[in-house]
């Protein structure tokens, strides 16, 4: 590490948000041998521990915020996100874009942010919603690690949250590349990366 005065962070400072990213109901209706956008081994029972830090969460007084990527049925918002490995998906009209609100148990009282783009912060109203919480320690779950995770991640970083990235909790398009996400994240805030123990420890002694 060639920074030896990293200061050492409270896993949880100031006040929490739980950031869902991406867990829709493709996750767990789609079956297909061959998906719009890769997913590596576990996907499913990764997104399905997720449901434990939301539960955490909300005993702890936590607000969650469930990220849900969006586009609309004549593909004019894709952008450059189809020039890559990922083929048309998140289109408003199919039932697989819906969040998963029986595997999450999405409540009403949960905020939903639906974004255009792989940032949860591109063009949405999160950054507003996260003021008007005063949240200044942000906990990622959700997918994909290496993708909407990773640049909603730089994006909370650039602006100065506290981020934190549930290991058990993300999954990537391929283990490599989660990994290697994972790692990238690490980088930029030692201590990001966290085991999904020491966050519901954390959780509960919040205030």
């Amino acid at each position: 590490m060639a920074n030896t005065n990293t200061p050492k962070r409270a896993l949880i400072e100031g006040k929490a948000a739980l950031i869902v990213i991406d867990i829709q109901a493709s996750t767990f209706i789609d079956d297909s041998l061959v998906r719009s956008i890769d997913n590596m081994p576990g996907y499913k029972e990764r997104m399905l521990e997720a449901r434990k830090a939301i539960d955490g969460a909300r005993a702890a007084g936590i607000p969650v915020i469930f990220i849900q990527e969006v586009h609309r049925p004549d593909l004019i918002d894709f952008g450059r996100e189809l020039d890559g490995d990922e083929d048309v998906h998140c289109l408003e009209d199919n039932p697989k874009t819906a969040l998963a609100v029986k595997e999450m148990g999405i409540l009403p009282t949960d905020y939903v942010v639906p974004k255009r783009r792989y940032s949860a912060f591109f063009g949405t109203d999160l950054e507003i919603l996260l003021k008007g919480l005063k949240a200044e320690t942000l906990i990622l779950v959700g997918g994909l690690t290496d993708v909407c995770v990773h640049y909603t991640f730089v994006d909370a970083h650039q602006q100065d949250y506290f981020t934190r990235v549930i290991e058990e909790c993300v999954a990537g398009s391929s283990i490599e590349a989660h990994d290697a996400s994972l790692k990238a994240m690490e980088y930029l805030q030692t201590g990001a990366i966290r085991s999904l123990a020491e966050v519901l420890q954390a959780m509960e002694k919040t205030p």
